[in-house]
Protein backbone atom coordinates (compact mmCIF):
# COMPACT_ATOMS: atom_id res chain seq x y z
CA UNK A 1 0.00 0.00 0.00
CA UNK A 2 1.27 3.53 -0.83
CA UNK A 3 2.17 5.74 1.41
CA UNK A 4 2.57 3.58 4.78
CA UNK A 5 4.54 4.64 7.57
CA UNK A 6 6.50 2.30 10.52
CA UNK A 7 7.09 3.35 13.57
CA UNK A 8 11.45 3.26 14.29
CA UNK A 9 11.92 1.73 17.87
CA UNK A 10 13.90 3.66 20.05
CA UNK A 11 13.47 6.93 21.93
CA UNK A 12 10.78 9.49 20.39
CA UNK A 13 11.93 12.93 19.28
CA UNK A 14 9.86 16.36 19.16
CA UNK A 15 10.73 17.32 14.95
CA UNK A 16 9.75 20.78 14.24
CA UNK A 17 9.87 20.83 9.85
CA UNK A 18 10.03 24.46 8.51
CA UNK A 19 8.44 25.06 5.24
CA UNK A 20 7.88 28.25 2.97
CA UNK A 21 5.30 27.35 0.50
CA UNK A 22 6.83 30.28 -1.65
CA UNK A 23 10.15 29.14 -1.76
CA UNK A 24 9.41 26.95 -4.87
CA UNK A 25 8.28 29.72 -6.93
CA UNK A 26 12.33 31.10 -7.42
CA UNK A 27 14.10 29.79 -10.38
CA UNK A 28 17.65 30.71 -10.82
CA UNK A 29 17.46 30.34 -14.76
CA UNK A 30 16.07 27.84 -17.20
CA UNK A 31 19.61 26.26 -17.64
CA UNK A 32 20.83 26.58 -14.39
CA UNK A 33 21.51 23.51 -11.90
CA UNK A 34 20.20 24.72 -8.81
CA UNK A 35 16.23 24.45 -8.25
CA UNK A 36 14.43 25.71 -5.14
CA UNK A 37 11.53 23.59 -6.87
CA UNK A 38 12.93 19.96 -5.21
CA UNK A 39 12.16 22.03 -1.74
CA UNK A 40 8.24 22.03 -2.74
CA UNK A 41 8.71 18.14 -4.27
CA UNK A 42 9.87 16.86 -0.57
CA UNK A 43 7.13 18.61 1.17
CA UNK A 44 4.52 16.62 -1.07
CA UNK A 45 5.62 13.73 -0.34
CA UNK A 46 6.24 14.30 3.37
CA UNK A 47 2.05 15.55 3.15
CA UNK A 48 0.95 12.44 1.51
CA UNK A 49 2.98 9.83 3.49
CA UNK A 50 1.36 11.54 6.27
CA UNK A 51 4.11 13.31 8.12
CA UNK A 52 2.69 16.29 9.17
CA UNK A 53 0.61 13.88 11.94
CA UNK A 54 4.07 13.54 13.69
CA UNK A 55 5.70 17.10 13.76
CA UNK A 56 4.85 20.19 14.23
CA UNK A 57 5.31 22.45 11.11
CA UNK A 58 5.82 25.81 10.98
CA UNK A 59 6.18 28.58 8.52
CA UNK A 60 9.57 30.93 10.10
CA UNK A 61 8.95 34.35 9.80
CA UNK A 62 11.68 35.33 6.98
CA UNK A 63 15.39 36.61 8.03
CA UNK A 64 15.61 40.65 8.31
CA UNK A 65 18.58 42.76 6.49
CA UNK A 66 19.59 42.98 10.29
CA UNK A 67 19.46 39.76 11.44
CA UNK A 68 21.92 38.48 8.38
CA UNK A 69 24.10 41.57 9.15
CA UNK A 70 25.20 39.18 12.15
CA UNK A 71 27.23 37.77 9.92
CA UNK A 72 27.54 39.15 6.20
CA UNK A 73 28.63 43.20 5.58
CA UNK A 74 25.92 45.72 5.91
CA UNK A 75 27.02 46.76 2.13
CA UNK A 76 26.39 42.87 1.04
CA UNK A 77 23.23 42.47 2.45
CA UNK A 78 22.06 46.30 1.03
CA UNK A 79 23.29 45.32 -2.63
CA UNK A 80 21.48 41.87 -2.46
CA UNK A 81 18.28 43.41 -0.87
CA UNK A 82 18.52 46.06 -4.12
CA UNK A 83 19.50 44.18 -7.04
CA UNK A 84 16.85 43.04 -9.26
CA UNK A 85 17.05 41.50 -13.17
CA UNK A 86 15.36 45.04 -14.39
CA UNK A 87 18.14 46.94 -12.68
CA UNK A 88 21.02 44.88 -14.44
CA UNK A 89 19.28 44.95 -17.69
CA UNK A 90 19.52 48.66 -17.25
CA UNK A 91 23.09 48.80 -16.22
CA UNK A 92 23.87 47.16 -19.61
CA UNK A 93 21.72 49.29 -21.80
CA UNK A 94 22.95 52.12 -20.29
CA UNK A 95 26.60 50.79 -20.85
CA UNK A 96 26.11 49.68 -24.59
CA UNK A 97 24.53 52.85 -24.95
CA UNK A 98 27.74 54.86 -23.69
CA UNK A 99 25.89 56.23 -21.14
CA UNK A 100 27.15 57.68 -18.10
CA UNK A 101 27.28 55.27 -14.59
CA UNK A 102 24.61 57.44 -12.53
CA UNK A 103 21.60 57.22 -10.40
CA UNK A 104 20.38 53.46 -9.66
CA UNK A 105 22.25 51.69 -12.54
CA UNK A 106 25.57 53.40 -11.53
CA UNK A 107 27.84 50.83 -10.54
CA UNK A 108 25.84 47.77 -10.55
CA UNK A 109 28.24 46.17 -12.75
CA UNK A 110 31.16 46.86 -10.42
CA UNK A 111 29.28 46.23 -7.37
CA UNK A 112 28.54 42.17 -9.08
CA UNK A 113 32.09 41.83 -9.66
CA UNK A 114 32.80 42.72 -5.97
CA UNK A 115 30.16 40.34 -4.49
CA UNK A 116 30.74 37.31 -7.36
CA UNK A 117 27.36 37.63 -8.00
CA UNK A 118 26.33 36.66 -12.12
CA UNK A 119 27.30 33.69 -13.70
CA UNK A 120 26.81 30.65 -10.76
CA UNK A 121 24.76 33.17 -8.51
CA UNK A 122 23.08 34.54 -10.73
CA UNK A 123 20.40 37.57 -10.12
CA UNK A 124 16.78 36.30 -10.34
CA UNK A 125 13.27 37.66 -9.58
CA UNK A 126 13.30 37.79 -5.96
CA UNK A 127 16.30 37.12 -4.45
CA UNK A 128 16.45 38.27 -1.56
CA UNK A 129 13.05 37.20 -0.68
CA UNK A 130 14.08 33.85 -1.39
CA UNK A 131 17.56 34.23 0.97
CA UNK A 132 15.22 35.70 3.57
CA UNK A 133 13.19 32.32 3.51
CA UNK A 134 15.98 30.35 3.94
CA UNK A 135 18.11 32.39 6.61
CA UNK A 136 14.94 32.49 8.42
CA UNK A 137 13.88 28.75 8.40
CA UNK A 138 17.49 27.99 10.07
CA UNK A 139 17.39 30.71 12.27
CA UNK A 140 13.61 29.88 14.09
CA UNK A 141 14.57 26.03 13.60
CA UNK A 142 17.90 26.83 16.36
CA UNK A 143 15.96 29.28 18.08
CA UNK A 144 13.57 26.36 19.42
CA UNK A 145 16.17 23.95 19.97
CA UNK A 146 18.20 25.92 22.05
CA UNK A 147 14.85 27.07 24.09
CA UNK A 148 13.63 23.19 24.09
CA UNK A 149 10.89 23.70 22.04
CA UNK A 150 12.61 20.83 19.97
CA UNK A 151 14.71 18.00 19.48
CA UNK A 152 15.01 17.69 15.84
CA UNK A 153 14.54 21.05 13.60
CA UNK A 154 14.36 20.60 9.94
CA UNK A 155 15.03 23.39 7.09
CA UNK A 156 15.52 21.62 3.75
CA UNK A 157 15.71 25.21 2.33
CA UNK A 158 18.43 26.04 4.25
CA UNK A 159 22.21 24.35 3.92
CA UNK A 160 23.50 27.03 1.66
CA UNK A 161 27.31 26.78 2.68
CA UNK A 162 29.11 28.09 0.49
CA UNK A 163 28.34 31.76 0.80
CA UNK A 164 30.90 34.42 2.03
CA UNK A 165 30.82 37.17 4.85
CA UNK A 166 30.82 39.49 1.89
CA UNK A 167 30.72 37.46 -1.26
CA UNK A 168 27.89 34.84 -2.97
CA UNK A 169 29.68 31.38 -4.38
CA UNK A 170 28.75 28.45 -5.56
CA UNK A 171 24.56 28.78 -6.07
CA UNK A 172 24.78 30.42 -2.14
CA UNK A 173 23.61 33.91 -1.46
CA UNK A 174 23.45 34.04 2.81
CA UNK A 175 24.79 31.30 4.76
CA UNK A 176 21.76 30.20 6.35
CA UNK A 177 24.20 27.96 8.40
CA UNK A 178 26.29 30.24 9.90
CA UNK A 179 23.64 32.66 11.19
CA UNK A 180 22.18 29.37 12.52
CA UNK A 181 25.01 28.06 14.61
CA UNK A 182 25.38 31.98 16.14
CA UNK A 183 21.65 31.32 17.41
CA UNK A 184 22.72 27.98 19.12
CA UNK A 185 25.89 29.50 20.63
CA UNK A 186 23.65 31.80 22.17
CA UNK A 187 22.80 29.05 24.62
CA UNK A 188 25.11 26.37 23.78
CA UNK A 189 28.66 26.48 24.43
CA UNK A 190 29.84 24.30 21.88
CA UNK A 191 28.43 23.40 18.51
CA UNK A 192 29.40 20.77 15.70
CA UNK A 193 28.92 21.23 11.90
CA UNK A 194 29.06 18.17 10.45
CA UNK A 195 28.67 18.56 6.02
CA UNK A 196 27.71 15.41 3.94
CA UNK A 197 27.48 17.51 0.91
CA UNK A 198 29.60 16.69 -2.10
CA UNK A 199 31.25 19.91 -2.14
CA UNK A 200 33.21 21.44 0.82
CA UNK A 201 31.72 22.88 3.33
CA UNK A 202 34.19 26.29 2.58
CA UNK A 203 31.64 29.09 4.14
CA UNK A 204 31.13 27.33 7.46
CA UNK A 205 34.34 26.36 8.09
CA UNK A 206 35.80 30.32 7.02
CA UNK A 207 33.21 31.65 9.39
CA UNK A 208 34.81 29.89 12.26
CA UNK A 209 38.16 28.80 11.14
CA UNK A 210 39.86 30.67 14.19
CA UNK A 211 37.32 29.65 17.34
CA UNK A 212 36.69 26.79 19.17
CA UNK A 213 33.61 27.05 19.85
CA UNK A 214 32.34 25.33 16.92
CA UNK A 215 34.04 22.67 15.16
CA UNK A 216 33.22 21.66 11.49
CA UNK A 217 33.70 18.39 9.72
CA UNK A 218 33.26 17.84 5.92
CA UNK A 219 33.24 14.72 3.88
CA UNK A 220 33.69 15.78 0.42
CA UNK A 221 34.98 15.34 -3.32
CA UNK A 222 38.47 16.63 -3.28
CA UNK A 223 40.93 17.45 -5.95
CA UNK A 224 40.09 19.84 -9.45
CA UNK A 225 36.45 20.12 -8.11
CA UNK A 226 34.63 23.42 -6.64
CA UNK A 227 35.15 25.02 -4.09
CA UNK A 228 39.31 23.98 -4.28
CA UNK A 229 39.42 23.72 -0.42
CA UNK A 230 39.42 21.35 2.18
CA UNK A 231 42.21 19.40 2.61
CA UNK A 232 43.29 17.11 5.61
CA UNK A 233 45.86 19.56 5.97
CA UNK A 234 43.53 22.55 6.97
CA UNK A 235 42.78 22.15 10.38
CA UNK A 236 42.49 25.02 11.31
CA UNK A 237 44.17 28.68 12.77
CA UNK A 238 44.65 30.15 16.42
CA UNK A 239 42.44 29.01 19.13
CA UNK A 240 40.53 27.35 16.34
CA UNK A 241 43.23 24.86 15.44
CA UNK A 242 42.40 21.69 15.17
CA UNK A 243 38.61 22.45 15.71
CA UNK A 244 38.42 22.18 11.73
CA UNK A 245 37.94 18.73 10.25
CA UNK A 246 38.38 17.53 6.55
CA UNK A 247 38.01 14.09 4.92
CA UNK A 248 39.01 14.10 1.31
CA UNK A 249 36.96 11.35 -0.38
CA UNK A 250 37.75 10.75 -4.26
CA UNK A 251 35.00 9.62 -7.15
CA UNK A 252 32.15 6.70 -6.14
CA UNK A 253 32.40 6.13 -2.61
CA UNK A 254 29.73 3.85 -1.56
CA UNK A 255 27.38 3.49 1.62
CA UNK A 256 29.58 0.55 2.93
CA UNK A 257 33.08 2.85 2.34
CA UNK A 258 31.43 5.91 3.52
CA UNK A 259 29.41 4.67 6.79
CA UNK A 260 33.17 2.98 7.50
CA UNK A 261 34.88 6.63 8.18
CA UNK A 262 31.80 8.42 9.01
CA UNK A 263 30.82 6.92 11.96
CA UNK A 264 34.28 6.07 13.77
CA UNK A 265 35.25 9.88 13.00
CA UNK A 266 31.67 11.47 14.50
CA UNK A 267 32.27 8.97 17.43
CA UNK A 268 35.33 10.03 17.89
CA UNK A 269 34.63 13.67 17.67
CA UNK A 270 31.48 13.82 19.69
CA UNK A 271 34.11 11.86 22.03
CA UNK A 272 36.76 14.42 22.40
CA UNK A 273 34.64 17.43 21.30
CA UNK A 274 31.32 16.82 23.68
CA UNK A 275 29.45 19.35 21.60
CA UNK A 276 26.36 20.15 23.21
CA UNK A 277 24.36 20.99 19.48
CA UNK A 278 24.84 19.56 15.84
CA UNK A 279 24.12 20.91 12.55
CA UNK A 280 24.18 18.46 9.88
CA UNK A 281 24.25 19.87 6.41
CA UNK A 282 22.50 16.84 4.18
CA UNK A 283 23.58 17.94 0.41
CA UNK A 284 21.77 15.48 -2.36
CA UNK A 285 24.51 15.43 -4.64
CA UNK A 286 26.28 13.05 -2.58
CA UNK A 287 23.89 11.19 -3.87
CA UNK A 288 24.26 8.10 -7.01
CA UNK A 289 23.71 9.47 -10.29
CA UNK A 290 23.29 13.13 -9.19
CA UNK A 291 23.94 15.84 -11.85
CA UNK A 292 26.91 17.34 -10.34
CA UNK A 293 28.40 14.63 -8.12
CA UNK A 294 30.38 12.28 -8.24
CA UNK A 295 30.20 10.16 -5.24
CA UNK A 296 27.84 6.74 -5.12
CA UNK A 297 25.27 7.14 -2.15
CA UNK A 298 22.16 5.07 -2.49
CA UNK A 299 19.27 7.19 -0.32
CA UNK A 300 19.84 4.63 2.61
CA UNK A 301 23.58 4.99 2.60
CA UNK A 302 22.59 8.92 2.79
CA UNK A 303 20.02 8.58 5.51
CA UNK A 304 22.67 6.67 7.73
CA UNK A 305 24.42 9.55 8.52
CA UNK A 306 21.09 11.61 9.90
CA UNK A 307 20.35 8.05 11.81
CA UNK A 308 23.71 7.90 13.39
CA UNK A 309 24.22 11.64 14.60
CA UNK A 310 20.70 11.28 15.56
CA UNK A 311 21.42 8.61 17.67
CA UNK A 312 23.70 10.73 20.01
CA UNK A 313 20.56 12.30 21.70
CA UNK A 314 21.83 16.19 21.10
CA UNK A 315 19.70 18.95 19.84
CA UNK A 316 19.83 18.67 15.87
CA UNK A 317 19.36 21.06 13.13
CA UNK A 318 18.71 19.26 9.96
CA UNK A 319 19.75 21.53 6.77
CA UNK A 320 19.23 20.80 2.72
CA UNK A 321 21.84 22.00 0.56
CA UNK A 322 23.28 20.78 -3.18
CA UNK A 323 21.01 18.42 -4.86
CA UNK A 324 20.58 18.19 -8.52
CA UNK A 325 18.78 15.28 -9.71
CA UNK A 326 15.36 16.66 -7.86
CA UNK A 327 13.61 13.93 -7.68
CA UNK A 328 16.16 11.65 -5.93
CA UNK A 329 16.91 14.65 -3.66
CA UNK A 330 13.38 15.05 -3.17
CA UNK A 331 12.82 11.46 -2.19
CA UNK A 332 16.07 11.11 -0.16
CA UNK A 333 14.98 14.29 2.05
CA UNK A 334 11.36 12.77 2.30
CA UNK A 335 12.76 9.78 3.74
CA UNK A 336 15.31 11.82 6.37
CA UNK A 337 12.48 13.40 7.38
CA UNK A 338 10.82 10.48 8.05
CA UNK A 339 13.87 9.02 10.00
CA UNK A 340 13.82 12.47 12.24
CA UNK A 341 10.09 12.04 13.10
CA UNK A 342 10.67 8.09 14.23
CA UNK A 343 9.15 6.68 10.84
CA UNK A 344 10.40 4.81 8.03
CA UNK A 345 8.54 5.35 4.89
CA UNK A 346 6.73 3.02 2.91
CA UNK A 347 8.87 1.63 -0.41
CA UNK A 348 5.84 2.57 -2.77
CA UNK A 349 5.54 6.74 -3.09
CA UNK A 350 2.06 8.00 -2.51
CA UNK A 351 0.13 9.65 -5.04
CA UNK A 352 0.94 13.15 -4.82
CA UNK A 353 1.02 16.24 -7.39
CA UNK A 354 4.72 15.47 -8.55
CA UNK A 355 4.44 11.71 -9.04
CA UNK A 356 4.80 11.61 -11.95
CA UNK A 357 8.62 12.71 -11.53
CA UNK A 358 9.44 9.65 -9.99
CA UNK A 359 9.02 7.08 -12.97
CA UNK A 360 9.16 4.74 -13.96
CA UNK A 361 9.78 2.71 -10.92
CA UNK A 362 7.91 5.13 -8.30
CA UNK A 363 9.57 3.95 -5.57
CA UNK A 364 10.97 5.66 -2.65
CA UNK A 365 14.79 4.31 -3.55
CA UNK A 366 17.60 5.87 -4.98
CA UNK A 367 20.38 2.93 -5.94
CA UNK A 368 24.07 2.59 -6.11
CA UNK A 369 25.50 2.63 -9.64
CA UNK A 370 28.06 0.18 -11.21
CA UNK A 371 30.43 3.12 -11.13
CA UNK A 372 33.89 2.53 -9.87
CA UNK A 373 35.13 2.99 -6.07
CA UNK A 374 38.29 4.77 -6.23
CA UNK A 375 38.68 5.23 -2.98
CA UNK A 376 40.60 2.21 -1.56
CA UNK A 377 41.16 1.09 2.16
CA UNK A 378 44.54 1.67 2.61
CA UNK A 379 43.27 5.63 1.27
CA UNK A 380 40.26 5.77 3.85
CA UNK A 381 42.32 4.19 6.38
CA UNK A 382 45.35 6.78 6.28
CA UNK A 383 43.13 9.77 6.15
CA UNK A 384 40.85 8.09 8.90
CA UNK A 385 44.55 7.62 10.99
CA UNK A 386 45.34 11.64 10.51
CA UNK A 387 41.96 12.87 10.97
CA UNK A 388 42.44 10.78 14.68
CA UNK A 389 45.80 12.55 15.04
CA UNK A 390 44.37 15.71 14.47
CA UNK A 391 41.65 15.45 17.29
CA UNK A 392 44.11 14.05 19.74
CA UNK A 393 46.10 17.63 19.26
CA UNK A 394 43.17 19.54 20.51
CA UNK A 395 44.63 19.04 24.16
CA UNK A 396 42.84 18.85 27.10
CA UNK A 397 40.52 16.28 26.14
CA UNK A 398 39.47 18.58 23.19
CA UNK A 399 36.80 19.94 24.51
CA UNK A 400 37.36 23.93 25.77
CA UNK A 401 35.47 25.60 28.70
CA UNK A 402 33.62 28.47 28.28
CA UNK A 403 32.81 31.09 30.95
CA UNK A 404 29.12 31.51 30.55
CA UNK A 405 25.93 34.00 31.80
CA UNK A 406 21.93 33.82 32.24
CA UNK A 407 19.89 34.62 29.12
CA UNK A 408 16.65 37.01 29.33
CA UNK A 409 13.83 35.39 28.49
CA UNK A 410 11.85 36.45 25.87
CA UNK A 411 7.97 36.43 25.48
CA UNK A 412 8.04 33.25 23.51
CA UNK A 413 9.83 31.50 25.93
CA UNK A 414 6.70 32.84 28.92
CA UNK A 415 4.23 31.84 26.67
CA UNK A 416 5.35 28.38 26.15
CA UNK A 417 6.35 27.46 29.30
CA UNK A 418 2.42 28.87 31.33
CA UNK A 419 0.94 25.46 32.96
CA UNK A 420 -2.42 24.25 31.15
CA UNK A 421 -3.51 24.63 34.39
CA UNK A 422 -2.44 28.47 34.71
CA UNK A 423 -4.45 29.43 31.84
CA UNK A 424 -7.66 31.18 32.32
CA UNK A 425 -10.57 29.11 31.33
CA UNK A 426 -12.00 32.19 29.78
CA UNK A 427 -9.61 33.77 27.74
CA UNK A 428 -9.36 32.58 24.00
CA UNK A 429 -6.92 29.88 22.99
CA UNK A 430 -3.70 30.90 21.04
CA UNK A 431 -3.66 29.97 17.45
CA UNK A 432 -0.08 28.58 17.56
CA UNK A 433 -1.29 26.44 21.17
CA UNK A 434 -4.06 24.98 18.90
CA UNK A 435 -2.01 24.23 15.54
CA UNK A 436 1.06 22.50 18.20
CA UNK A 437 -1.30 19.28 18.42
CA UNK A 438 0.19 16.14 17.29
CA UNK A 439 -1.54 13.13 16.34
CA UNK A 440 0.05 10.12 18.80
CA UNK A 441 0.20 6.67 17.73
CA UNK A 442 -1.67 5.78 20.84
CA UNK A 443 -3.85 8.68 21.09
CA UNK A 444 -6.67 6.63 22.61
CA UNK A 445 -4.52 5.96 25.34
CA UNK A 446 -3.61 7.34 28.55
CA UNK A 447 -1.28 10.17 27.47
CA UNK A 448 2.42 9.55 28.18
CA UNK A 449 2.87 13.70 29.16
CA UNK A 450 0.97 12.98 31.96
CA UNK A 451 3.14 12.28 35.89
CA UNK A 452 6.62 12.66 35.40
CA UNK A 453 9.36 12.26 32.27
CA UNK A 454 7.13 13.69 29.84
CA UNK A 455 7.08 17.04 28.11
CA UNK A 456 6.23 19.55 31.20
CA UNK A 457 9.07 17.86 33.26
CA UNK A 458 11.85 17.95 30.53
CA UNK A 459 14.60 19.95 31.20
CA UNK A 460 16.12 23.28 29.59
CA UNK A 461 19.58 23.40 28.12
CA UNK A 462 20.52 25.65 31.26
CA UNK A 463 20.56 22.66 33.55
CA UNK A 464 22.15 20.13 30.54
CA UNK A 465 24.58 22.37 30.58
CA UNK A 466 26.00 21.43 33.84
CA UNK A 467 24.79 25.04 35.65
CA UNK A 468 23.01 24.19 38.78
CA UNK A 469 20.20 26.82 40.22
CA UNK A 470 22.77 28.11 43.14
CA UNK A 471 24.19 32.30 41.88
CA UNK A 472 27.16 31.67 41.36
CA UNK A 473 29.23 28.88 39.47
CA UNK A 474 32.74 27.87 39.30
CA UNK A 475 34.53 30.12 36.73
CA UNK A 476 35.71 28.29 33.67
CA UNK A 477 39.39 28.42 32.85
CA UNK A 478 38.99 29.97 29.25
CA UNK A 479 37.07 32.90 28.00
CA UNK A 480 36.75 32.50 24.29
CA UNK A 481 36.62 34.87 21.75
CA UNK A 482 36.53 35.30 17.48
CA UNK A 483 37.73 37.48 14.82
CA UNK A 484 33.99 37.12 13.53
CA UNK A 485 32.55 39.88 15.34
CA UNK A 486 34.65 43.31 16.38
CA UNK A 487 35.81 42.74 19.90
CA UNK A 488 33.55 45.84 21.25
CA UNK A 489 30.75 44.14 20.38
CA UNK A 490 31.53 40.65 21.68
CA UNK A 491 28.86 39.51 24.24
CA UNK A 492 29.52 36.51 26.51
CA UNK A 493 29.05 33.12 25.88
CA UNK A 494 25.38 32.62 27.70
CA UNK A 495 23.66 29.70 29.52
CA UNK A 496 20.05 30.96 30.80
CA UNK A 497 19.22 30.15 34.46
CA UNK A 498 16.55 30.60 37.24
CA UNK A 499 18.22 31.83 40.33
CA UNK A 500 16.95 31.76 43.95
CA UNK A 501 15.39 35.15 44.90
CA UNK A 502 15.35 36.77 41.62
CA UNK A 503 12.00 36.35 40.12
CA UNK A 504 11.67 34.53 36.90
CA UNK A 505 11.99 36.12 33.64
CA UNK A 506 14.81 38.93 34.79
CA UNK A 507 17.84 38.84 33.75
CA UNK A 508 20.81 37.58 35.46
CA UNK A 509 24.75 37.66 34.36
CA UNK A 510 27.41 36.56 36.01
CA UNK A 511 31.26 36.24 35.48
CA UNK A 512 31.31 38.32 32.59
CA UNK A 513 33.92 41.90 32.42
CA UNK A 514 33.69 42.86 28.68
CA UNK A 515 31.77 45.93 27.44
CA UNK A 516 27.99 45.88 26.72
CA UNK A 517 27.16 44.16 23.53
CA UNK A 518 24.25 44.86 20.70
CA UNK A 519 21.43 42.68 20.73
CA UNK A 520 20.10 40.43 17.41
CA UNK A 521 16.64 40.86 16.47
CA UNK A 522 14.09 38.54 17.90
CA UNK A 523 12.74 35.36 15.97
CA UNK A 524 9.17 34.77 15.74
CA UNK A 525 7.34 31.99 13.88
CA UNK A 526 3.73 31.72 12.25
CA UNK A 527 2.29 28.03 12.16
CA UNK A 528 1.05 26.20 9.39
CA UNK A 529 -1.68 24.87 9.00
CA UNK A 530 -2.87 21.10 9.16
CA UNK A 531 -2.13 20.38 5.39
CA UNK A 532 -2.18 24.14 4.43
CA UNK A 533 1.36 25.42 3.64
CA UNK A 534 0.45 28.84 3.23
CA UNK A 535 -0.93 29.49 5.50
CA UNK A 536 -0.25 32.51 7.88
CA UNK A 537 -0.93 32.75 11.71
CA UNK A 538 -0.50 36.04 13.74
CA UNK A 539 3.44 36.69 14.50
CA UNK A 540 3.98 36.75 17.76
CA UNK A 541 5.51 39.99 19.25
CA UNK A 542 9.21 38.85 21.02
CA UNK A 543 11.43 40.23 22.92
CA UNK A 544 15.21 41.33 21.64
CA UNK A 545 17.20 38.20 22.71
CA UNK A 546 20.65 38.01 24.30
CA UNK A 547 23.31 38.69 22.47
CA UNK A 548 25.36 35.89 20.56
CA UNK A 549 28.34 35.22 22.53
CA UNK A 550 32.09 34.47 21.68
Amino acid sequence: MAGVMSPISGTKKRTCYFFDSDIGNYHYGPSHPMKPHRIRMTHSLVMNYGLYKKMEIFRAKPATRKEMAQFHTDEYVDFLSRVSPDLVDAAAESGAAGGGAGGRTGGIGREMGKFNVGDDCPVFDGLFEYCSISAGGSMEGAARLSRDKCDIAINWAGGLHHAKKAEASGFCYINDIVLGILELLRYHPRVLYVDIDVHHGDGVEEAFYTTDRVMTCSFHKYGEFFPGTGDIKDIGHGKGKNYAVNFPLRDGITDEAYKSVFEPVISQIMEWYRPSAVVLQCGGDSLSGDRLGTLNLSMRGHANCVQFIKSFGLPLLLLGGGGYTIRNVARTWAFETGLAAGQELGHEIPMNEYYEYFGPTYHLDVPQSNAEDLNTREYLEKIKTQVFENLRNTGGGGAPSVQMSAIPRTAMDEDDDLDEDERDPNQRRATHTLDARIQRDDEFSDSEDEGTGGRRDRTSHRQQNGFSKSKKATPSSTHLTSDLIPPSTRPPAPIAETVPGVPEGEDVVEMYEGPPATTSAARATTTAERGEDDAKGDDVEMAAPAPIPF
